[in-house]
């Protein structure tokens, strides 16, 4: 996802649906199809958006048996979009160009076929190799007349627990009047609707604020969420013209700023947002061309390293969010996943 100046981005509009028989792929398709309504997409965006669906869900069912897909209903720089993230853990696909051919149907079925889908979308891209299982992402936007360039792609993955009807991890995102963007990701404690409102509320804190420091955001955050039950909280405060990043966190939000053959795990202080701070500091990092910065709940093992996929660190970052996701949730709690790139000027 390509975020625009002066955009707020949150995660509240993720649907996540499990894809292990042919009427969850009709599920699937339905989310989607109502995400696009509510993005403003018209009937025949809406249409392709529901093509995605289908054909993503009924090549989860083919080829892994199991798996999930992740709507979502995001802004970019161009509009309002769907983005669509579709994870296995299957067989994969030894051949993708020839599986992006025209006339190839990985499900061997009437579908449109992952090449036909590469253009039905705005945006799409897939990683996958024999034995890895797959995660495909696509995008419909609607266009409009704005015309404000892009600072970062971001790629979010988010999903509660099992049989929770809410996750208790949140995000924001908002670009400031310089063109530095404010990130902050809250785990609210425990799982639930309780957890999902304290991470919430800190997502809404640091949204009006996008102008404070990350201590000064902390702060804030701090004090709104002592009625709740607390949270986890890490603010990154991210330069891509100066590449560099100030940092600030408490408690189990882990941090990396990731290049090939190196992984710089960010520092964060102990405690609990809203109950039980002693001390918030803010560290400055670099953020060195090519490099991703990637923060996560602790609902994922921070046990991963990208230099063992090769060729991922060029991909979308919701598919590097994905294959995270896909390899390293702890599947007992809730699960957030961000991966920033900053958009390299043409």
């Amino acid at each position: 996802m390509e975020i625009a100046a002066e955009h707020v981005d949150s995660g509240n509009r993720i649907v996540a649906v499990e894809i292990a028989d042919p009427s969850q792929v009709g599920e699937a398709r339905r989310a989607a199809s109502r995400l696009a309504a509510e993005a403003g997409l018209d009937e025949t965006e809406t249409g392709r958006v529901a093509l995605i669906a289908t054909e993503l869900g009924t090549n989860i069912l083919k080829h892994a048996k199991r798996g999930e897909m992740l709507l979502r209903s995001i802004g970019t720089a161009n509009g309002e979009a769907v983005e669509l993230v579709a994870i296995d853990g299957g067989p994969g696909i030894s051949d993708v160009d020839r599986a992006l051919r025209d006339g190839y149907s990985t499900a061997g079925s009437q579908g449109a076929g992952l090449g036909a889908l590469g253009r039905v979308a705005t945006s799409f891209d897939i990683f996958s190799g024999a034995g890895k299982g797959t995660v495909v992402v696509a995008r419909v936007v609607r266009e409009d007349k704005r015309t404000a360039k892009p600072t970062l792609d971001v790629g979010v993955i988010r999903v509660p627990k099992t049989q929770e009807p809410v996750c208790g991890d949140d995000f924001s995102l908002t670009i400031r009047r310089s063109g530095a963007a404010l990130l902050v990701v809250a785990d609210g404690l425990g799982h639930g609707i309780a957890a999902a409102d304290a991470s919430g509320l800190a997502a809404r804190i640091a949204a009006e604020r996008p102008e404070e420091s990350t201590v000064e955001t902390i702060s804030a955050i701090h004090r709104a969420l002592r009625s709740t039950r607390g949270a986890a909280v890490a603010v990154a405060a991210i330069d891509a013209e100066v590449r560099s990043i100030r940092f600030s966190g408490i408690g189990n939000i882990s941090a990396f700023v990731v290049q090939p053959g190196s992984t710089k795990s960010l520092v964060s202080h102990n405690g609990i947002v809203g109950h039980a701070v002693r001390h918030i500091q803010e560290f400055a990092y670099p953020w060195p061309a090519g490099a991703l910065l990637v923060m996560h709940s602790d609902g994922v093992s921070g046990r991963w390293d990208l230099d063992n996929y090769p060729g991922i660190m060029s991909r979308d970052p919701s598919i590097i969010a994905g294959v995270i996701y896909r390899d390293f949730t702890r599947h007992r709690d809730d699960a957030i996943v961000i991966v920033v790139r900053a958009v390299t000027r043409s």
